[in-house]
């Protein structure tokens, strides 16, 4: 089989798995760290012409908060029509003067899942996505919240390290189908201008560097039904489909059982799997222990686990034999796969696998790797608080 061949084999099991199919033409830009991302991310917003549609799960604190406010706040002004989406558990910290002035100046804002509903069992299936759409011509997607922590290079433990994308083509349609599947999720009627396209240009060009044209990519808009999601199926087409390597770049590293076993199996065939996650700086303990009474069955398997020392790493990455990328915003953790509302994308693309792997291997020069014997002789405390976040990890 040649590779070209075994290209179009492992699109086809993603499709046929995920019932999706890929879209070609696209264009990608590859963007790191708050330092490239925030400001490519306001340039769209300023420089568009019709309308902007804004969802996210993390909005806080920062300068940089009160710069998107006032760029979004700006353009309603100016007559366009801005919708702000925002889960109303990660965004609930938000500065109540910054939504105040958004609404005086004409932006039209919901809250994903109010918290203060009598839907209990609603209110626990969050809307994790990251979804930036200018004019329906340009989107951003990743891991990118809007705060503080996210500015800045990376440079020490204040400032996250994180990838972000910013795309154009038809893959933006399912990106836009993510928005407006959260934006009616409390059972409104759709606005008639969000059904229908804005006037495109013919061609719409990226500026700056690390971008990659006609590019084939998959959209995934994955919602928890019945405590299982399809960032779970993806997540186990991807490791069925690879041959050599399989590289991870994860947040919030929590996989269940049976995904213990597929990693280890996957091992056990011949594929080298490499997973980087937060070492000593991060942001959620509790989850990192709800992950960590996996690690000694992963270590005996033979799969190599990476700690990030430099700072908080919020990086999600999946790439397959230097050849599919999934990106987006969902983590290798039980919320991603059960219950909450995700964005992922498969990017087919070489070009795109390698400069991701380059990323990979220069944040690899800031990783301690675990060693199987140290893990083993691991404190009482360290294995108590991994049993005593055993009940709670379908929440971590």
């Amino acid at each position: 089989m040649t590779d070209s061949d075994r290209q179009s084999h492992k699109r086809a099991v993603l499709e046929h798995a995920l019932g999706v199919p890929f879209t070609n033409n696209n264009t990608l830009r590859i963007l790191r760290n708050g330092c490239q991302i925030f400001p490519a991310m306001l340039e769209a917003v300023r420089q568009a012409n019709e309308r902007i549609e804004f969802l996210t799960f993390v909005y806080w604190t920062g300068d940089i908060a009160v710069e998107f406010a006032e760029a979004l706040a700006e353009k309603a002004r100016e007559g366009l029509c801005v919708r702000v989406l925002l889960d109303s558990y990660g965004a609930a910290t938000m500065n109540d003067d910054l939504l105040d002035a958004m609404r005086e100046a004409g932006v039209i804002i919901r809250w994903f899942r109010p918290m203060a509903t009598w839907k209990v069992w609603r209110s626990d299936h969050r809307t994790h996505r990251k979804i930036l759409l200018v004019d329906q011509c340009i989107g951003f997607t990743g891991g990118v919240g809007i705060a503080s922590q996210w500015e800045g290079d990376a440079e020490n433990p204040e400032q996250w390290r994180d990838t972000h994308f910013q795309l154009t083509g038809p893959c933006l349609e399912g990106m836009h189908a993510a928005f407006l599947g959260n934006w009616v999720d409390e059972g409104r009627l759709v606005e008639p201008d969000l059904m229908s396209p804005v006037s495109l240009p013919e061609h719409v060009r990226l500026p700056g560097s690390d971008i990659f044209e006609n590019v084939t990519i998959q959209v995934l808009k994955s919602s928890s039904a019945l405590g299982w999601s399809d960032v779970a199926t993806l997540i186990q087409a991807l490791l069925f489909s690879a041959r050599r390597e399989v590289r991870i770049a994860t947040a919030y590293f929590v996989p269940d059982p049976v995904l213990i076993d597929l990693l280890a199996a996957t091992v056990a065939r011949g594929v080298s799997i490499t997973v980087m996650l937060p070492g000593r700086h991060t942001d959620q303990r509790v989850s990192q222990l709800g992950g960590e009474d996996g690690f000694r069955r992963l270590l005996d398997a033979g799969v190599t686990l990476l700690l990030y020392q430099k700072t908080m790493l919020h990086t999600k990455l999946i790439i397959v034999d230097g050849e599919l990328v999934c990106i987006g915003s969902a983590n290798f953790n039980q919320r991603s796969m059960q219950k909450d509302e995700e964005i992922s994308m498969v990017v087919d693309s070489v070009a795109v696998a390698e400069r991701l792997n380059a990323d990979f291997d220069a944040d690899s020069e800031h990783c301690e790797p675990i060693d199987f014997t140290r893990w083993t002789q691991r404190s009482l405390w360290q294995r108590a608080g991994e049993v005593a976040m055993k009940p709670f990890k379908q929440q971590l």
